[in-house]
């Protein structure tokens, strides 16, 4: 729909909606304060019917009507208060409403698009120094006690001075923001109490979730929720954050066939769905999939895309169950999909950081690392490799069973290197993950071997079964020091092989303050304390959350004395790795499950600093060789320089405030190459090694 206010006045409206297998479609509007008025649609072209409407203000909620007889032309019969109108697919904002029988119903609203965005320019972080930090707009902010309960749970709280502190403190580039295009609740959860939390059912592509903006700005009509969400994006650009958008485009909030007739189901059912011989293709499990083989739906998710980038200044998306987009007319994945490459070249569009889900609930889909050029994919491997080695190895080891080799740990630390060169993309491609909205919080890893989603009320049937956790001897909660202790330098060790791999770090919200959920992972329907994050700041939480900025900060000053072109480009990065007598690793010892302890030595020919990170994942100490390094070997007239220990995961220190730090004065004593250290079991000590003067 579109303004033709040069020419006919700022009322007049070009409508224009795509509906190839209806023979009318009639346009009921109602002008702020007026009556409805319905007109049919006088146009068809290629299936899109349109129509000039002299008389529609901003302001004014309209939707479409397709439920004609075949021979009628009675249009002035419909009452839009007793049924359900089709909302435009292209909206930009829908109002939600109770109809008198209790029913919900909803209408697309006119907007208008000023704001004032002043001065402020996008940070446009560059992707080897990207930290995302995956949050929920209302979890994030609904248990704060520093921020005004009246903003709480909104765009506003998302971008309140205490929440903006708490993010650059910490350390993250980016916040990942689950779902915020309109979305409503699944049939399913209707008399449960429970709600769609996590919002992953959309139905507005263009239109933001209404309830995210402050009970003020509701109040106050659609121009104020559209201009407290923009605020929030501009204050947190001004603060160097960038707003990535998790996207929803592989679905809709219309179910499985049969379902609500909302929107695209009422205008062209067969062209905005997969269907095959009558019945839907369902590549999601969510009941219907959006037919990314049509060419008006890759045109649909384009425009929705630029939409966001133009009008909302986000600097990205996290395409969910992405494999879905790039299946063509006969349902088979391709990398070299229209959408993909569309999305990637787009003038608007390839500027912004566009990341893959890369799989979905069809045939072939896992696609992680086939993605192309352009796009970056969260890396499951990564995930499950780190996890299996921090936890059901060592839980193996303890237990005197078989358990794996160190070999996925380097792959996993190197950025997973080879699944993404088959797509000609560099390490800096992967998505590092260890825990997302969906599954056990990084606390819940160590703290359970199952499952336990029974709030859910589905018999604790939903949910991911193998999780590769682990409780460290007991299920959940427990009071033993010795256990507790244990728990929490692993999470420690997890954030440091995930803050200090090749690829960019994606850390879920609350992980740093060792948030559980009390062991649900599958907490899509929790409203509530479950999966809001806790602020209370216990003991605990502080001694995480400084882990966390230690690491980050280490990360930050590392990449900051290196070049520019580090790691992406071939030549300007290395990794060398050692085991615990300071030799190179061979292939006999990548895959000899006996050999737990790990050092990896990473730089640039032309960085001015090395790190030597030392992973001790077994459950005995270990004297540690710490390794010379090879690039002395081939500049004769070098002076080899000694380590200095920056952090160790073992145990937290005490600060001049009595908070607990992780942070190492510079006057530790150097270590030079060759000399052993000790590190105990279950330990990452992570060291520098300056350059010498040549």
């Amino acid at each position: 729909m579109s303004t033709l206010a040069q020419k006919h006045g700022p009322d007049a409206v070009n409508v224009a909606v795509y509906a190839p297998a209806r023979r009318r479609v009639a346009l009921c509007h109602q002008a702020p304060g007026g009556p409805w008025k319905a007109v049919l649609l006088p146009d068809v072209t290629d299936g899109v019917h349109h129509g000039l409407i002299a008389d529609m203000p901003v302001g004014s909620r309209y939707g479409f009507y397709t439920g004609f007889d075949s021979d009628s032309g009675q249009l002035l019969q419909v009452d839009p208060e007793s049924v359900q109108l089709l909302l435009d697919p292209y909206g930009r904002y829908i109002d939600e409403h109770e109809a008198a029988d209790g029913t919900a119903r909803y209408v697309s609203v006119r907007m208008q698009s000023d704001f004032d965005w002043g001065n402020v320019v996008r940070p446009n972080t560059p992707r080897r120094n990207t930290v995302l930090y995956e949050a929920h707009v209302r979890g994030q902010t609904m248990l704060h006690p520093g921020i005004p309960e009246d903003i709480r749970g909104t765009y506003a709280g998302m971008a309140h001075p205490v929440m903006i502190k708490h993010l650059q403190e910490l350390g993250v580039t980016a916040v990942q923001l689950l779902p915020i295009h309109f979305h409503i609740d699944e049939p399913h959860l209707h008399g449960t109490g429970m709600r769609n939390y996590w919002g992953y059912n959309s139905l507005g592509f263009f239109a933001p979730q209404v309830d995210y903006a402050s009970a003020d700005a509701r109040r106050r009509g659609p121009e104020a929720v559209q201009a407290e969400l923009k605020g929030m994006v501009k204050l947190l650009h001004m603060a160097g954050i960038e707003v990535i958008l998790d996207v929803v485009y592989n679905h809709t909030a219309e179910g499985g066939q049969g379902g609500p007739a909302l929107s695209w189901r009422g205008l062209a059912e067969e062209q905005y769905y997969r269907m095959h011989d009558g019945g839907y293709v369902d590549t999601t499990g969510c009941g219907n999939s959006l037919n990314f083989g049509n060419p008006h739906v890759i045109r649909m998710a384009m425009d929705s895309l630029r939409y966001w980038v133009e009008e909302f200044h986000v600097d990205g998306f996290r395409f969910d169950l992405a494999v879905s987009l790039a299946r063509n007319g006969t349902h088979e994945f391709s990398s070299q999909h229209p959408f993909l490459l569309a999305a990637a070249t787009d003038g608007v569009l390839a500027a912004t950081k566009l990341i893959a889900e890369p799989w979905d609930m069809g045939i072939d889909g896992w696609q992680t690392g086939n993605f192309p050029t352009g796009w970056s994919d969260w890396n499951d491997s990564f995930r499950d490799n780190v996890r299996s080695v921090w936890l059901t190895d060592r839980a193996s080891q303890l237990d005197g069973h078989h358990h794996g080799s160190l070999g996925k740990l380097g792959d996993a630390l190197g950025g997973s290197a080879g699944l993404f060169a088959q797509s000609g993309r560099s390490p800096m491609a992967s998505i590092n993950l260890l825990t997302a909205h969906d599954g056990f919080t990084l606390a819940d890893l160590t703290a359970y071997n199952h499952k336990h989603n029974e709030d859910n009320q589905e018999g604790n049937r939903d949910g991911h079964d193998h999780n590769r956790s682990w409780n460290h001897g007991v299920e959940g909660i427990s009071n033993d020091p010795a256990i507790l202790a244990e728990r929490s330098r692993t999470a420690r060790n997890l954030m440091a092989t995930l803050l200090l791999a090749l690829g960019v770090p994606m850390i879920t919200a609350g992980d740093e303050l060792g948030r559980s959920q009390g062991g649900n992972n599958n907490a899509y329907c929790q409203d509530n304390e479950i999966a809001w994050l806790d602020w209370s700041m216990d003991d605990d939480a502080k001694t995480m959350l400084s882990a966390t900025r230690r690491l980050l900060q280490i990360r930050k000053d590392f990449l900051a004395e290196q070049p520019s072109s580090y790691p992406m480009r071939g030549g300007e990065s290395f990794i060398h790795w050692f085991g615990a007598d300071g030799l190179p690793m061979t292939p006999e010892r990548w895959t000899n499950p006996h050999e737990r302890v790990l050092t990896m030595l990473i730089g640039s020919p032309h960085g001015l600093v090395d790190g030597l990170v030392v992973f001790n994942t077994g459950i005995t100490d270990e004297m540690v060789t710490l390794p010379a390094n090879p690039r002395y070997a081939t500049d004769p007239a070098a002076e080899p320089g000694p380590f200095m220990l920056r952090m160790t995961t073992a145990a937290a220190g005490t600060d001049r405030d009595g908070e607990p730090t992780f942070r190492l004065p510079r006057s530790v004593p150097r270590v030079p190459a060759g000399d052993a250290v000790p590190v105990e079991a279950n330990t990452v000590q992570i060291y520098r090694n300056d350059l010498a003067p040549r």
